[in-house]
């Protein structure tokens, strides 16, 4: 990336909410309203299309081969490492159904809590916290606050 557009990049950090807007406008030349009042969100907008620019678009090949990297290798993401309801059991999940929110077994969630890192290992039908297996997140979550949370929104899943 040319160091002229690093510049206009890092100089939008410093705009305000409506230049940001006006910029938006201005680089998407179809006539196109911000779509957002959110900063940072419109910060990345541009920042992308000022490198899509420079650099052109993906191409539809280009695209397709990182889909498929992505299916292939990203864990996180990989809906197909993850079963779905079965369809002939009418609604109702199957044996192997997970939760969808759930990263595959073996990833580790990071926490950082009051100072204390946590570290949360996502086993197949459980989870480990210092070498102390939980039904549910939830479990954790009462563990180390001592107070009931919901524990995919205290571990932000």
């Amino acid at each position: 990336m040319s160091e002229n557009t690093v510049t206009k990049i890092m100089e939008l950090k410093d705009m305000s909410l409506s230049e940001l807007r006006k910029k938006y406008e201005e680089v998407f030349e179809d006539n196109r309203k911000a779509p957002s009042n959110n900063k940072v969100y419109l910060w990345r907008k541009i920042a992308y299309k000022l490198q899509e620019i420079e650099h052109r678009e993906l191409s539809a090949e280009a695209r397709g081969e990182i889909e498929k990297f992505i299916q292939k290798y990203d864990p996180v993401n990989n809906k197909a490492l993850r079963p779905e309801i079965d369809s002939n059991n009418k609604g109702k999940k199957s044996t192997l159904s997970r939760d969808k929110r759930l990263p595959i077994p073996g990833t580790i969630i990071t926490k950082e809590y009051k100072g204390t890192s946590l570290e949360i290992k996502i086993l197949e039908k459980s989870f480990e916290y210092n070498n102390k297996q939980y039904r549910s997140l939830t479990a954790i979550a009462k563990e180390v606050t001592g107070a009931h949370w919901n524990g995919y929104l205290f571990f932000n899943l």
